[in-house]
């Protein structure tokens, strides 16, 4: 067993250095013209714009390629000249319009869709790169090049959304709820779930802010909900059909009747088609008379049982997993793990992106002592192959972790670093300062100033960090700045990680021809809920609990993405359109999506209830038919109206 262990943990790595060594090269090719790829996320055009006519290259000013997007009927009313820096600056406040790049394959008065493109600055998907001057202007004759790059990217930007939440921001939570002293049920139901769903939460997030495109993050974080209530549920029901494990019938209803009340509440929200504040605010309120109605039921429980919590254990939704210190062990799991001394194992934290994690999954005194995975990489520390493979691929993996490893403090004993930790200091500031000077209605002393902050402030910070840590061990003292700068500057790398896969979904949906929402609700959904598939169905394999932990973390977590992911997502756009209303994305699919959604949770509420709470593969196969009837149904939906050769 040992064996075959070493033989699966070295196949991993081997995985991991072939998979960072194409990371590495789609990098590679992105950046090759970085002049002409890197852009501001949140402008469109500088003061002067370069044209290549194919002999030489030369400035215009910015009013001459103006007036060329008039000609083209490419217009925007928030255009306007700032002279008083001396200087004109064009203020396109966002106004990127991928609906004007589906003329990009006609390209009607342009030899090439490059020439269109660049003719037509709005026709850019947004993003820190431009990936549809990338795909049409850059290696033009290696077209199957450009796609597998673009490919490489998409799966690259999955890895670091979820590798984000795993090994930094799960981190910064567990150490947050550990100095507040939280108890487990309320570190269940708060930071856990967040650290868990943070992928879907702030995609969500950044598609109705960064990208302004509100239908891409309602199609993502419902045909997310949609694959985990349907197909990881279903994956897990026949996994386990011959166990006859039951689980809670109280605590289950509950949760079924706080996630349909949910949607029948954004079902209201899309009909109306608009939202204001104290809405959006009233949306994200039902997690939180949610989380009072678990909390006085185990004040109850607890109170019956004399604190021995010896009835039936709670569902929790720990990111959508129950908490829970072992899988395989004979003695309840349940048995003080709810009282105020206990705290929640360390790899329940990051339950649902562990797939991510660089750490390896290792069992913990906490734990249970087998690998949850199956797999467990202390046996084979001895093994030179697999030293090699590790030590390649953090090689190769440093493109993408040390952006990220200089900029978040991490005070984690594993992680510990005193030169890591001086240089998050002092460029966390920085890039806070990069990212604010990104808002295109600045003017160039405005960026100064918030530059001379950043450089002022990082200075002052790494100097302090200098001083007051040792190389030995992270701070015993004035902890929690660094677990609050941590979990900021995750936050921020969410957003830009996020931002950056919205704005890929949207070139996409140029390059094909397809809407961005269709590939929102099957492409992103089913990236961000890969993690859910993998985790759940590892957990209830191992039987016992573990059944109950993944069915409970298969509703509990859409649960939570859609109240907090979608709410805040909403709260966000209606506080950006204040004082009017914020106005929803119009898509009647939308209603269909929920339709299936419902129709699932009610199928497994009612086999559920009459086999006695006992998962079966009647369970599993009901929700496949109904996850393909509504891949089926979306299908004949998007060839009969256009969306996937969409001219919209």
């Amino acid at each position: 067993m040992v064996n075959l262990s070493r033989i699966y943990c070295c196949k991993r790595s081997r995985i991991r250095v072939i998979f960072n060594g194409f990371c590495v090269l789609a990098l590679f090719f992105l950046f090759s013209d970085q002049e002409e790829i890197l852009q501001n996320p949140f402008s469109i055009l500088p003061p002067t714009t370069s044209i290549d006519d194919g002999v030489s290259k030369y400035a215009i000013p910015v009013e001459v390629f103006w007036k060329k997007m008039v000609e083209n009927g490419v217009y925007s009313t928030n255009y306007s000249v700032d002279k008083t820096a001396g200087f004109e600056t064009n203020i396109l406040r966002a106004n990127r319009s991928p609906a004007i790049c589906y003329g990009i394959h006609e390209h009607k008065g342009y030899s090439t869709e490059c020439e269109y493109s660049k003719a037509n600055p709005q026709c850019n998907s947004g993003g820190f790169l431009n990936y549809i001057k990338f795909f049409y202007c850059d290696w033009g004759k290696y077209k199957a090049l450009r796609y597998l790059v673009l490919a490489i990217w998409l799966v690259t930007l999955f890895y670091l959304l979820g590798n984000t939440a795993a090994d930094y921001f799960c981190c910064c939570l567990e150490k947050l709820s550990n100095l507040l002293k939280l108890s487990p049920m309320v570190a269940g139901v708060t930071l856990l779930p967040l650290g868990n769903g943070a992928p879907d939460v702030f995609s969500s997030i950044a598609a109705f802010v960064g990208n302004n495109s509100g239908d891409v993050g309602l199609n993502s974080v419902l045909g997310g909900a949609v694959f985990v209530t349907c197909v990881v549920v279903g994956t897990v029901s026949f996994c386990i059909g011959e166990q006859s494990t039951q689980i809670d019938k109280n605590c289950f209803i509950r949760d079924m009747c706080f996630f349909l009340f949910a949607l029948v509440s954004l079902l209201v929200i899309l009909v109306v088609g608009e939202v204001n504040i104290g809405g959006a605010i009233a949306f994200v309120s039902i997690y939180v008379v949610y989380v009072v109605c678990v909390a006085a039921n185990e004040l109850l429980r607890k109170h019956a049982t004399g604190s021995k919590l010896e009835s039936t254990p709670p569902l929790l939704p720990v990111g959508g997993s129950v908490i829970s210190s072992g899988i395989v062990e004979d003695h309840s799991i349940h048995t003080g793990l709810l009282s105020e001394e206990s705290k929640l194992p360390h790899w329940v934290w990051a339950s649902n992106v562990a797939i991510y994690s660089n750490e390896g999954v290792k069992a913990s005194s906490e734990a249970n002592p087998e690998s949850l995975w199956g797999w467990n990489e202390e046996d084979t520390v001895n093994d030179n192959s697999s030293l090699s493979c590790s030590k390649l691929c953090s090689m190769l993996e440093i493109p993408l972790t040390l952006p990220r490893r200089l900029t978040i403090p991490m005070v984690k004993d594993e992680q510990w670093s005193k030169t890591c930790a001086v240089a998050s200091a002092t460029f966390a500031p920085v890039l806070l300062a990069f990212l604010w000077n990104t808002q295109d209605n600045l003017g160039n002393l405005a960026n100064d100033i918030a530059y001379l902050i950043g450089v002022l402030a990082g200075g002052i910070f790494g100097v302090l960090a200098f001083i007051y840590t040792r190389a030995d061990h992270p701070p015993r003292r004035f902890l929690l700045p660094w677990v609050l700068g941590g979990f900021l500057m995750s936050i921020v790398w969410f957003y830009i990680i996020a931002n950056e896969l919205v704005a890929l979904m949207m070139a996409f949906g140029v390059i094909f021809g397809i809407k961005p929402s269709l590939l929102a609700l099957t492409v992103l959904a089913w990236g961000n809920s890969i993690g859910d598939l993998m985790s759940n169905v590892a957990i209830a394999i191992n039987g016992g609990d573990g059944v109950q932990i993944a069915m409970s973390g298969s509703y509990a977590g859409p649960m939570f993405n859609t109240l907090v992911g979608l709410g805040l997502s909403l709260v966000l756009g209606a506080w950006s359109s204040k004082p009017l209303s914020y106005i929803i994305p119009r898509d009647v699919s939308l209603y269909s999506t929920l339709g299936f959604l419902v129709l699932g949770l009610v199928w497994s509420l009612i086999v559920l209830l009459r086999s006695n709470m006992y998962p079966n593969k009647l369970l599993g196969v009901g929700l496949m038919i109904i996850y393909l009837g509504f891949l089926s149904f979306r299908a004949s939906i998007a060839m009969g109206d256009g969306s996937l050769h969409d001219s919209s």
